[in-house]
């Protein structure tokens, strides 16, 4: 299993555990989730993070129980295996920034069983660091479509389909009711 994180930072040579900045509200029993932890995504998830950190954005892809509906109305013929919403306002920053990717050896990480997500409550050291200078063209390598549009907000109710939605930064998108999803 490889596991990465991506950070615009070049110098870190260990991930210490802290909470996360923003803390989400957690079903009970995962309260645990807001404190100190590295976190991790696996391989197949990694592209969510192929963005710059502070980037909004929505990626989308079908799940084993996807209905042919949801299939059909959110990819429509695209042969993709996910679809990545930024807003227009960011497009030239996707394009033109960068991201580096830190990989760790997978012991002592955590699976959370939600979209690639892994933490481990200690340091941890990367293996291997790779620097990411075409962010768009990374995403087609991964079979990711990229989609600019002016605003967010119409994907709002792709949290009600049958699809794996994953929202990143979106309390930085135009207009989002930052208490909302």
């Amino acid at each position: 299993m490889r596991l990465f994180h991506f950070s615009d930072d070049p110098s870190i040579e260990v991930f210490e555990p802290r909470p996360v900045l923003v803390p989400s509200r957690r079903p009970p029993g995962r309260e645990w989730l807001n404190g100190p932890l590295v976190w991790a995504i696996d391989e197949p998830h990694q592209p969510m993070y192929l963005f710059p950190r502070d980037c909004p954005r929505i990626l989308l892809w079908p799940k084993p129980d996807t209905t042919d509906e949801d299939r059909a109305r959110w990819f429509g013929e695209r042969s993709c295996r996910m679809i990545a919403y930024i807003e227009d306002s960011w497009r030239e920053r996707v394009h033109s920034g960068f991201i580096l990717r830190y990989e760790f050896a997978d012991a002592g990480f955590e699976n959370l069983g939600d979209a690639g997500m892994w933490v481990s409550r200690c340091a941890a050291v990367p293996i291997a660091v790779t620097r990411f200078d075409d962010l768009p063209g990374e995403l087609e390598a991964q079979n990711v479509e990229l989609v600019s549009l002016d605003s967010l907000l119409p994907l709002k109710n792709v949290w009600s389909t049958t699809l794996h939605a994953s929202g990143l930064r979106l309390r930085g998108a135009k207009g989002w009711d930052q208490n909302w999803p």
